[in-house]
């Protein structure tokens, strides 16, 4: 079941999984469990996902309209998969910034970067999605996956990446969602709580990092919840692609 709130619903406090917590302790938290995941990081995808995040951010490149000479922004970027890809797109000419909260994890993107021979067309940052450090207008898309879950104000965020979009850029936003048939949702259920923090102990000796990332995962918005909160803050023409039965849901926005 979802239970996304709108972020000013809780006064003071927010939701740190299915726990409450005041705002300021959130980003705290969260940067905790990263710390602790970013050494297994890719290991964990792999095993959580039985390799599909794969295809589901190679799906989000198609979409993303890049071309050779563009710039684009990772948010959340973490071990840069996806902003590895957009690298090749934009070509020598072009740029991709890769940025996220947490210093582990960007340290972690930029050693595998560099280690691919990834260089050249790509920056680095250490950026709050509520707070970004870049001018208005600046990039011709904007991307996070797997980090809006995490955002203290997600509607914040949402703002910034509007507000450092071109006019004719375009947000993506890759994220867990709401799986669309019932019964597969009670059986994703029953291996998110159950063999997601048991890989976690087996894999990354830290079972509660990956409980916490399950209960994330159902405390953010549905599809169409987000899909009216980047319509609120201004994007144009949103929709979005649900992908391996609503486990994943692509959510494409356009600033005019």
């Amino acid at each position: 079941m979802n239970e996304h709130k709108p972020d000013n619903q809780l006064n003071d406090e927010t939701y740190f999984g299915y726990r409450k917590v005041a705002i300021g302790e959130k980003a705290k938290l969260v940067r905790g469990v990263f710390d602790s995941v970013a050494d297994k990081y890719d290991l964990m995808n792999d095993v959580m996902s039985l390799g599909i995040h794969r295809i589901w951010k190679r799906v989000t490149l198609e979409h993303t309209g890049l071309r050779r000479g563009m710039r684009a922004l990772d948010l959340a970027s973490g071990t840069g998969d996806l902003a590895r890809l957009m690298a090749s797109l934009v070509g020598k000419d072009g740029l991709v910034v890769l940025s996220d909260i947490n210093f582990n994890m960007l340290k972690k993107g930029r050693a595998k970067l560099d280690d691919l021979g990834v260089i050249g067309n790509v920056d680095y940052a250490i950026a709050n999605a509520e707070l970004l450090p870049f001018p208005d207008n600046h990039f011709d898309a904007v991307t996070i996956s797997f980090g809006l879950r995490n955002v203290t104000h997600k509607e914040q965020a949402l703002k910034e990446m509007y507000r450092v979009l071109k006019p004719g850029g375009r947000v993506l936003v890759l994220e867990f969602s709401k799986p669309v048939n019932p019964l597969f949702a009670k059986i994703y259920d029953i291996y998110s709580f159950t063999a997601l923090p048991l890989m976690g102990k087996l894999l990354a000796n830290d079972a509660e990092s990956y409980r916490y990332l399950a209960e994330s995962i159902r405390m953010h918005p549905d599809q169409e919840t987000l899909r009216q909160m980047m319509e609120t803050v201004g994007f144009n023409q949103v929709d979005y692609l649900n992908m391996t039965l609503g486990v994943v849901a692509l959510h494409t926005g356009y600033k005019f």
